[in-house]
């Protein structure tokens, strides 16, 4: 592992979409932008657009899917849970206990894994990626805003909250289309194929915009735990899972850089919504997101390997 090939694969993978976030970050300095707009542009419209599009075109078989969706979850649940018991350990408050799990929860797999994929390991480890994507943001969509819900609502009622994730709905409606073999009309297609391409490059300017509003928090001991968790707990656990559900070639690549992400923007939106520490989040999302390279880039190396 030489420090010429690290460069060339920071160069090639990494800096194109640090480059397009930098584009928002500079955006959000010069200009006055509401991203929590955007960021609800991207909830309400873009993000289940997407997810539609990446499962209904992709041409992995079913078995495959089944796979990475049980890896994705496995290794979210078990990031969640060692936040949690880290947590528990630093006799954490509910509300901040509640941005900790959910901020080892949710990593960057959209605007952040999928380029990367596509960049490092090409179109079918993209594929794969995609459908940790997909998971991601079911569980995000769900158990994501149930723990956050909690931080203030009862069970009942953070349930009840799910019945507004318009993601949900768009997960229904694809699975509905891949049973039936139907297809939308051409122009509907192209108009779903043409949001769905915008996806990805609006959550890297918003990663950029919320990176730019970013406060710093007191809370140092959490922040600094998520961080090294999502960042070095969650290689270890990818390649653990990895092994344990019989991942190979570009399955695998896929599957353990997006368990190696950092935490996601749209963490920071749910966050805001229900007044669940968004400082503590957004300096997290900032964190991981700052240091990923670091981690990212050696990572690269070694599944290219």
């Amino acid at each position: 592992m030489d420090l010429a090939s690290l460069i060339q694969i920071f160069l090639n993978n990494l800096l194109p979409i640090l480059l397009i976030s930098a584009a928002g970050f500079a955006l959000g300095k010069f200009h006055v932008i509401d991203s929590k707009s955007l960021g609800r542009v991207l909830f309400y419209f873009f993000s289940p657009i997407l997810i539609f599009d990446l499962l209904t075109e992709s041409e992995l078989s079913l078995q495959g899917i089944l796979r990475m969706m049980g890896f994705a979850a496995a290794v979210m649940v078990s990031l969640a849970l060692l936040g949690w018991i880290a947590g528990l350990v630093l006799r954490l408050d509910r509300v901040t206990l509640t941005a900790v799990v959910l901020t080892c929860l949710v990593a960057n797999n959209g605007n952040y894994g999928l380029p990367l994929a596509s960049f490092a390991f090409g179109s079918e480890s993209l594929a794969y990626a995609s459908v940790y994507y997909v998971t991601t943001a079911l569980l995000f969509n769900t158990v994501g805003v149930v723990i956050v819900s909690l931080g203030h609502l009862n069970l009942k009622n953070a349930f009840l909250s799910l019945i507004k994730v318009p993601a949900i709905y768009a997960i229904g409606i694809a699975l509905l289309f891949i049973q039936t073999g139907w297809q939308l009309p051409v122009p509907v297609q192209r108009a779903v194929s043409l949001a769905a391409g915008g996806a990805v490059p609006l959550m890297l300017v918003l990663l950029g915009l919320e990176l730019q509003r970013t406060q710093w928090t007191r809370d140092l001991l959490p922040l600094s735990v998520t961080a090294g968790l999502r960042l070095l707990a969650g290689p270890l656990v990818g390649f653990l899972m990895s092994a344990l559900f019989g991942l190979r070639g570009s399955e695998r690549q896929a599957g353990i850089i997006q368990a190696s992400m950092p935490t996601a923007v749209m963490t920071t939106i749910l966050a805001t919504e229900y007044n669940i520490k968004p400082e503590l989040v957004t300096a997290i999302v900032f964190v991981s997101t700052i240091l990923s390279p670091l981690t990212l880039t050696p990572l690269l190396f070694v599944l290219g390997s």
